[in-house]
Protein backbone atom coordinates (compact mmCIF):
# COMPACT_ATOMS: atom_id res chain seq x y z
CA UNK A 1 0.00 0.00 0.00
CA UNK A 2 1.65 3.19 -1.16
CA UNK A 3 1.02 6.50 0.57
CA UNK A 4 0.84 9.16 -2.13
CA UNK A 5 3.26 12.09 -2.00
CA UNK A 6 1.96 14.95 0.12
CA UNK A 7 0.62 17.86 -1.86
CA UNK A 8 0.98 21.22 -0.04
CA UNK A 9 -2.18 22.80 1.28
CA UNK A 10 -2.80 26.01 -0.65
CA UNK A 11 -5.78 27.22 1.30
CA UNK A 12 -5.12 30.88 0.97
CA UNK A 13 -3.73 31.06 -2.55
CA UNK A 14 -5.99 33.09 -4.77
CA UNK A 15 -8.85 33.50 -2.33
CA UNK A 16 -8.68 37.29 -2.24
CA UNK A 17 -9.92 39.41 -5.11
CA UNK A 18 -11.34 42.86 -5.60
CA UNK A 19 -14.59 43.73 -3.84
CA UNK A 20 -17.75 42.48 -5.49
CA UNK A 21 -20.35 45.02 -6.52
CA UNK A 22 -23.46 44.68 -4.32
CA UNK A 23 -25.56 43.98 -7.39
CA UNK A 24 -23.67 40.72 -7.94
CA UNK A 25 -25.24 39.23 -4.84
CA UNK A 26 -28.79 40.50 -5.25
CA UNK A 27 -31.36 37.77 -4.74
CA UNK A 28 -28.85 35.17 -3.51
CA UNK A 29 -29.65 34.02 0.06
CA UNK A 30 -26.72 34.18 2.43
CA UNK A 31 -24.54 36.31 0.16
CA UNK A 32 -23.83 40.02 0.49
CA UNK A 33 -21.10 42.22 -0.90
CA UNK A 34 -18.84 41.23 1.99
CA UNK A 35 -20.17 37.97 3.46
CA UNK A 36 -20.94 34.34 2.61
CA UNK A 37 -23.10 32.70 5.26
CA UNK A 38 -22.60 28.93 5.60
CA UNK A 39 -24.82 26.76 7.79
CA UNK A 40 -23.23 24.00 9.86
CA UNK A 41 -25.54 21.16 10.87
CA UNK A 42 -24.50 18.43 13.30
CA UNK A 43 -24.41 17.40 16.94
CA UNK A 44 -23.21 20.20 19.20
CA UNK A 45 -24.21 18.35 22.37
CA UNK A 46 -24.39 14.74 23.55
CA UNK A 47 -22.01 11.89 22.63
CA UNK A 48 -22.37 12.62 18.92
CA UNK A 49 -20.51 15.93 19.34
CA UNK A 50 -17.39 14.19 18.01
CA UNK A 51 -19.01 14.06 14.57
CA UNK A 52 -20.47 17.55 14.83
CA UNK A 53 -18.95 20.21 17.05
CA UNK A 54 -15.36 18.98 16.79
CA UNK A 55 -15.50 18.76 13.00
CA UNK A 56 -17.15 22.19 12.82
CA UNK A 57 -14.36 23.61 14.97
CA UNK A 58 -11.80 22.33 12.49
CA UNK A 59 -13.75 23.80 9.59
CA UNK A 60 -14.12 27.15 11.34
CA UNK A 61 -10.35 27.37 11.83
CA UNK A 62 -9.97 27.15 8.05
CA UNK A 63 -12.65 29.78 7.44
CA UNK A 64 -11.04 32.09 10.00
CA UNK A 65 -7.68 31.81 8.25
CA UNK A 66 -9.28 32.55 4.89
CA UNK A 67 -11.05 35.56 6.40
CA UNK A 68 -7.77 36.87 7.85
CA UNK A 69 -6.36 36.79 4.31
CA UNK A 70 -9.28 38.85 2.99
CA UNK A 71 -11.93 36.21 2.34
CA UNK A 72 -13.03 34.59 -0.90
CA UNK A 73 -13.25 37.18 -3.67
CA UNK A 74 -13.53 39.88 -1.01
CA UNK A 75 -16.23 38.14 1.04
CA UNK A 76 -15.70 36.82 4.57
CA UNK A 77 -17.15 33.45 5.50
CA UNK A 78 -19.42 33.27 8.55
CA UNK A 79 -20.42 29.91 10.01
CA UNK A 80 -23.85 29.53 11.61
CA UNK A 81 -24.27 26.37 13.68
CA UNK A 82 -27.40 24.41 14.55
CA UNK A 83 -27.55 21.35 16.81
CA UNK A 84 -29.19 18.23 15.37
CA UNK A 85 -28.34 16.21 18.53
CA UNK A 86 -27.78 13.13 16.34
CA UNK A 87 -31.57 12.94 16.18
CA UNK A 88 -33.77 12.73 13.09
CA UNK A 89 -36.47 15.19 14.20
CA UNK A 90 -33.90 17.67 15.50
CA UNK A 91 -31.98 17.44 12.23
CA UNK A 92 -35.06 18.33 10.19
CA UNK A 93 -35.73 21.32 12.45
CA UNK A 94 -32.08 22.41 12.30
CA UNK A 95 -32.00 22.22 8.50
CA UNK A 96 -35.18 24.27 8.20
CA UNK A 97 -33.89 26.87 10.64
CA UNK A 98 -30.61 27.28 8.76
CA UNK A 99 -32.28 27.47 5.35
CA UNK A 100 -35.35 29.58 6.12
CA UNK A 101 -34.55 31.56 9.27
CA UNK A 102 -30.81 32.14 8.96
CA UNK A 103 -31.06 32.02 5.14
CA UNK A 104 -27.62 30.51 4.68
CA UNK A 105 -26.06 30.28 1.23
CA UNK A 106 -25.05 26.63 1.61
CA UNK A 107 -24.66 23.89 4.20
CA UNK A 108 -21.49 22.24 5.43
CA UNK A 109 -22.03 19.47 7.93
CA UNK A 110 -23.82 16.24 8.67
CA UNK A 111 -22.34 13.91 11.27
CA UNK A 112 -24.67 11.16 12.46
CA UNK A 113 -26.08 9.37 9.44
CA UNK A 114 -29.58 8.85 10.80
CA UNK A 115 -29.94 12.60 11.32
CA UNK A 116 -28.53 13.44 7.89
CA UNK A 117 -30.81 10.95 6.14
CA UNK A 118 -33.81 12.54 7.88
CA UNK A 119 -32.75 16.08 6.93
CA UNK A 120 -31.95 15.24 3.32
CA UNK A 121 -35.49 15.67 1.86
CA UNK A 122 -35.82 19.22 3.24
CA UNK A 123 -32.36 20.19 2.02
CA UNK A 124 -32.87 18.60 -1.38
CA UNK A 125 -36.23 20.33 -1.82
CA UNK A 126 -34.67 23.73 -1.07
CA UNK A 127 -31.90 23.32 -3.70
CA UNK A 128 -29.28 24.41 -1.18
CA UNK A 129 -25.72 23.14 -1.80
CA UNK A 130 -24.70 20.74 0.96
CA UNK A 131 -21.19 19.40 1.46
CA UNK A 132 -21.38 16.50 3.93
CA UNK A 133 -18.32 16.23 6.16
CA UNK A 134 -18.87 13.03 8.19
CA UNK A 135 -22.12 11.10 7.56
CA UNK A 136 -21.16 7.81 5.92
CA UNK A 137 -24.49 6.11 5.12
CA UNK A 138 -24.89 5.79 1.36
CA UNK A 139 -28.49 6.99 1.66
CA UNK A 140 -27.20 10.48 2.42
CA UNK A 141 -25.86 10.80 -1.13
CA UNK A 142 -27.77 8.08 -3.00
CA UNK A 143 -29.72 8.38 -5.14
CA UNK A 144 -27.66 11.33 -6.35
CA UNK A 145 -29.26 14.71 -5.62
CA UNK A 146 -28.20 17.76 -7.66
CA UNK A 147 -26.94 19.86 -4.72
CA UNK A 148 -25.75 17.23 -2.21
CA UNK A 149 -22.09 16.14 -2.20
CA UNK A 150 -19.91 14.34 0.34
CA UNK A 151 -16.25 14.51 1.33
CA UNK A 152 -16.74 11.64 3.80
CA UNK A 153 -16.01 8.02 2.99
CA UNK A 154 -19.32 6.32 2.22
CA UNK A 155 -20.13 3.12 4.12
CA UNK A 156 -19.98 1.05 0.94
CA UNK A 157 -16.50 2.40 0.20
CA UNK A 158 -15.30 1.56 3.71
CA UNK A 159 -16.72 -1.96 3.49
CA UNK A 160 -15.02 -2.61 0.16
CA UNK A 161 -11.75 -1.28 1.57
CA UNK A 162 -11.97 -3.53 4.64
CA UNK A 163 -12.09 -6.70 2.58
CA UNK A 164 -9.48 -5.42 0.13
CA UNK A 165 -7.14 -4.62 3.03
CA UNK A 166 -7.55 -8.10 4.54
CA UNK A 167 -6.76 -9.72 1.20
CA UNK A 168 -3.75 -7.42 0.70
CA UNK A 169 -2.39 -8.66 4.02
CA UNK A 170 -2.44 -12.19 2.63
CA UNK A 171 -5.61 -13.38 4.38
CA UNK A 172 -7.14 -16.44 2.73
CA UNK A 173 -9.82 -17.07 5.32
CA UNK A 174 -11.86 -14.01 6.28
CA UNK A 175 -14.60 -13.77 8.93
CA UNK A 176 -17.04 -11.01 9.87
CA UNK A 177 -18.45 -9.74 13.15
CA UNK A 178 -21.09 -7.04 12.84
CA UNK A 179 -24.08 -5.24 14.25
CA UNK A 180 -27.31 -5.58 12.27
CA UNK A 181 -29.09 -2.37 13.26
CA UNK A 182 -29.63 0.35 10.65
CA UNK A 183 -26.06 1.62 11.06
CA UNK A 184 -24.63 -1.87 10.84
CA UNK A 185 -26.69 -2.91 7.81
CA UNK A 186 -25.54 0.20 5.94
CA UNK A 187 -22.05 -1.31 6.12
CA UNK A 188 -22.79 -5.03 6.37
CA UNK A 189 -24.91 -5.28 3.21
CA UNK A 190 -22.32 -3.67 0.89
CA UNK A 191 -19.64 -5.76 2.61
CA UNK A 192 -21.47 -8.95 1.67
CA UNK A 193 -21.81 -7.66 -1.89
CA UNK A 194 -18.06 -7.07 -1.97
CA UNK A 195 -17.44 -10.63 -0.80
CA UNK A 196 -19.55 -11.91 -3.70
CA UNK A 197 -17.87 -9.61 -6.20
CA UNK A 198 -14.44 -10.83 -5.06
CA UNK A 199 -15.52 -14.47 -5.12
CA UNK A 200 -14.77 -14.86 -1.41
CA UNK A 201 -17.00 -16.61 1.13
CA UNK A 202 -16.77 -15.62 4.81
CA UNK A 203 -15.62 -18.53 6.94
CA UNK A 204 -17.76 -17.17 9.80
CA UNK A 205 -20.38 -14.44 10.09
CA UNK A 206 -21.14 -13.39 13.66
CA UNK A 207 -23.63 -10.84 14.96
CA UNK A 208 -23.23 -8.69 18.08
CA UNK A 209 -25.59 -6.19 19.69
CA UNK A 210 -24.49 -2.56 20.18
CA UNK A 211 -24.84 -2.77 23.97
CA UNK A 212 -23.31 -6.22 24.49
CA UNK A 213 -21.06 -6.59 27.53
CA UNK A 214 -19.69 -10.00 26.58
CA UNK A 215 -18.44 -11.38 23.26
CA UNK A 216 -17.15 -14.73 24.49
CA UNK A 217 -19.60 -16.86 22.43
CA UNK A 218 -18.83 -14.93 19.24
CA UNK A 219 -15.07 -15.12 19.82
CA UNK A 220 -15.20 -18.87 20.46
CA UNK A 221 -17.14 -19.49 17.24
CA UNK A 222 -14.81 -17.23 15.28
CA UNK A 223 -11.77 -19.00 16.70
CA UNK A 224 -13.27 -22.34 15.70
CA UNK A 225 -13.51 -21.07 12.08
CA UNK A 226 -9.75 -20.29 12.14
CA UNK A 227 -9.80 -17.05 10.09
CA UNK A 228 -6.68 -15.18 9.04
CA UNK A 229 -8.58 -11.90 9.37
CA UNK A 230 -11.81 -10.65 10.96
CA UNK A 231 -13.68 -7.67 9.54
CA UNK A 232 -15.27 -5.65 12.35
CA UNK A 233 -18.49 -3.71 11.76
CA UNK A 234 -19.20 -2.52 15.30
CA UNK A 235 -19.64 0.68 17.28
CA UNK A 236 -16.68 1.53 19.55
CA UNK A 237 -18.28 0.10 22.69
CA UNK A 238 -19.12 -3.26 21.11
CA UNK A 239 -15.80 -3.32 19.28
CA UNK A 240 -13.96 -2.78 22.58
CA UNK A 241 -15.85 -5.65 24.21
CA UNK A 242 -15.03 -7.90 21.25
CA UNK A 243 -11.32 -6.98 21.21
CA UNK A 244 -11.11 -7.40 25.00
CA UNK A 245 -12.59 -10.89 24.91
CA UNK A 246 -10.53 -11.86 21.86
CA UNK A 247 -7.39 -10.91 23.80
CA UNK A 248 -8.53 -12.82 26.88
CA UNK A 249 -9.07 -15.95 24.78
CA UNK A 250 -5.83 -15.61 22.84
CA UNK A 251 -7.60 -15.03 19.51
CA UNK A 252 -5.21 -12.90 17.44
CA UNK A 253 -6.03 -12.81 13.73
CA UNK A 254 -5.71 -9.60 11.71
CA UNK A 255 -8.52 -7.40 13.05
CA UNK A 256 -9.90 -4.90 10.51
CA UNK A 257 -11.89 -1.93 11.84
CA UNK A 258 -13.51 1.12 10.26
CA UNK A 259 -14.03 4.83 10.91
CA UNK A 260 -16.42 4.36 13.85
CA UNK A 261 -13.28 3.36 15.75
CA UNK A 262 -11.41 6.51 14.78
CA UNK A 263 -9.56 7.39 18.00
CA UNK A 264 -7.17 4.51 18.66
CA UNK A 265 -5.78 5.97 21.89
CA UNK A 266 -9.27 6.22 23.38
CA UNK A 267 -10.12 2.77 21.99
CA UNK A 268 -7.09 1.23 23.69
CA UNK A 269 -8.29 2.68 26.99
CA UNK A 270 -11.72 1.11 26.40
CA UNK A 271 -10.21 -2.32 25.70
CA UNK A 272 -7.87 -1.97 28.71
CA UNK A 273 -5.71 -5.03 27.99
CA UNK A 274 -2.02 -4.55 27.12
CA UNK A 275 -1.10 -5.41 23.52
CA UNK A 276 -4.70 -6.29 22.63
CA UNK A 277 -4.53 -4.00 19.59
CA UNK A 278 -1.20 -5.16 18.18
CA UNK A 279 -2.92 -6.65 15.10
CA UNK A 280 -5.78 -4.15 14.93
CA UNK A 281 -6.03 -1.77 11.97
CA UNK A 282 -8.70 0.83 11.33
CA UNK A 283 -9.81 3.19 8.57
CA UNK A 284 -9.42 6.95 8.75
CA UNK A 285 -11.00 9.62 6.56
CA UNK A 286 -7.73 11.57 6.74
CA UNK A 287 -4.07 10.67 6.28
CA UNK A 288 -2.62 12.41 9.32
CA UNK A 289 -2.85 11.70 13.02
CA UNK A 290 -3.18 14.53 15.56
CA UNK A 291 0.46 14.05 16.65
CA UNK A 292 1.84 14.22 13.12
CA UNK A 293 4.36 17.07 12.64
CA UNK A 294 2.45 18.07 9.48
CA UNK A 295 -0.43 19.08 11.76
CA UNK A 296 1.59 21.40 14.00
CA UNK A 297 0.29 24.58 12.36
CA UNK A 298 -3.31 23.44 12.60
CA UNK A 299 -2.82 22.33 16.20
CA UNK A 300 -1.72 25.83 17.14
CA UNK A 301 -4.54 27.50 15.25
CA UNK A 302 -7.17 25.20 16.76
CA UNK A 303 -5.98 25.82 20.31
CA UNK A 304 -5.92 29.56 19.62
CA UNK A 305 -9.52 29.69 18.35
CA UNK A 306 -10.89 26.93 20.63
CA UNK A 307 -8.73 26.84 23.79
CA UNK A 308 -10.55 23.84 25.23
CA UNK A 309 -9.87 21.62 22.22
CA UNK A 310 -7.05 19.12 21.81
CA UNK A 311 -6.45 18.46 18.11
CA UNK A 312 -8.26 15.26 17.15
CA UNK A 313 -8.90 13.31 13.99
CA UNK A 314 -12.38 14.88 13.97
CA UNK A 315 -10.95 18.41 13.87
CA UNK A 316 -8.67 17.30 11.04
CA UNK A 317 -11.68 16.00 9.11
CA UNK A 318 -13.25 19.45 9.36
CA UNK A 319 -10.05 21.13 8.19
CA UNK A 320 -9.88 18.88 5.14
CA UNK A 321 -13.55 19.26 4.21
CA UNK A 322 -13.50 23.04 4.63
CA UNK A 323 -10.51 23.16 2.30
CA UNK A 324 -12.75 21.66 -0.39
CA UNK A 325 -15.54 24.16 0.32
CA UNK A 326 -13.14 27.10 0.05
CA UNK A 327 -11.75 25.80 -3.24
CA UNK A 328 -15.22 25.44 -4.72
CA UNK A 329 -16.26 28.93 -3.58
CA UNK A 330 -13.10 30.30 -5.13
CA UNK A 331 -13.78 28.54 -8.43
CA UNK A 332 -17.42 29.66 -8.45
CA UNK A 333 -16.19 33.21 -8.93
CA UNK A 334 -17.27 36.69 -7.91
CA UNK A 335 -20.86 36.38 -9.13
CA UNK A 336 -21.67 33.70 -6.60
CA UNK A 337 -24.82 31.60 -6.93
CA UNK A 338 -25.92 28.22 -5.64
CA UNK A 339 -26.01 26.87 -9.18
CA UNK A 340 -22.41 27.91 -9.74
CA UNK A 341 -21.33 26.09 -6.59
CA UNK A 342 -23.23 23.00 -7.74
CA UNK A 343 -21.61 23.20 -11.17
CA UNK A 344 -18.11 23.61 -9.74
CA UNK A 345 -18.61 20.66 -7.42
CA UNK A 346 -19.82 18.53 -10.33
CA UNK A 347 -16.57 19.12 -12.19
CA UNK A 348 -14.17 19.06 -9.25
CA UNK A 349 -11.53 16.54 -10.30
CA UNK A 350 -8.33 15.32 -8.66
CA UNK A 351 -8.32 18.11 -6.08
CA UNK A 352 -5.78 17.51 -3.31
CA UNK A 353 -6.31 19.00 0.13
CA UNK A 354 -3.01 17.57 1.33
CA UNK A 355 -4.94 16.05 4.25
CA UNK A 356 -7.29 13.50 2.73
CA UNK A 357 -5.39 10.34 1.72
CA UNK A 358 -6.28 10.80 -1.94
CA UNK A 359 -7.82 13.32 -4.27
CA UNK A 360 -11.39 14.62 -4.18
CA UNK A 361 -13.28 14.05 -7.42
CA UNK A 362 -16.99 14.53 -8.10
CA UNK A 363 -19.05 13.99 -11.24
CA UNK A 364 -22.69 14.76 -12.07
CA UNK A 365 -23.46 11.07 -11.56
CA UNK A 366 -21.31 10.46 -8.47
CA UNK A 367 -21.37 12.83 -5.51
CA UNK A 368 -19.42 10.51 -3.19
CA UNK A 369 -16.23 12.43 -3.83
CA UNK A 370 -13.80 10.75 -1.38
CA UNK A 371 -12.77 7.17 -2.21
CA UNK A 372 -9.37 6.68 -0.60
CA UNK A 373 -9.39 5.32 2.97
CA UNK A 374 -6.20 5.57 5.03
CA UNK A 375 -5.19 2.84 7.48
CA UNK A 376 -4.10 3.55 11.05
CA UNK A 377 -2.38 1.37 13.63
CA UNK A 378 -1.08 1.90 17.15
CA UNK A 379 2.69 1.85 17.50
CA UNK A 380 3.47 2.10 21.19
CA UNK A 381 1.80 5.28 22.38
CA UNK A 382 1.54 6.77 18.90
CA UNK A 383 -0.92 6.27 16.07
CA UNK A 384 0.71 5.86 12.68
CA UNK A 385 -0.59 5.83 9.12
CA UNK A 386 0.48 2.62 7.39
CA UNK A 387 -1.03 3.05 3.92
CA UNK A 388 -4.10 3.69 1.80
CA UNK A 389 -6.58 1.55 -0.13
CA UNK A 390 -8.11 3.40 -3.11
CA UNK A 391 -11.57 2.04 -3.95
CA UNK A 392 -12.81 2.09 -7.54
CA UNK A 393 -16.39 1.35 -8.55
Amino acid sequence: MRIPRLVPILLLAGVVASPVPPAAAQGVPGVTADEIKIGAIGALTGPGYLYGRLIMNGAEVVYNEVNKAGGVHGRKISLVREDDRCDAASAIAAAKKLIFQHQVFMLHGGGCSNASIAARPEIEKANVPWVVFASVADEVTLPTAPYIFSTALAASIESAAQLEFALQQGAKRVAVISMRDAWGRARYNPLMETFKRKGVTPVADEEMSPDANDATPQVLRLRQANPDAVIIVLYPKAAAVYMRDAAKLGFKPIQVGQTAVGDLIAFREQVAIPNALERFYTISHVRFTPDDPEMERWRGLLEKHFPGDRLSVYNIMGIASATVVVEVLKRAGRDLTRDRVRDELNKLKDFSTGIYPGVISCTPADHQCHKTPAWMQLAGDKVKTIGVTPVSR
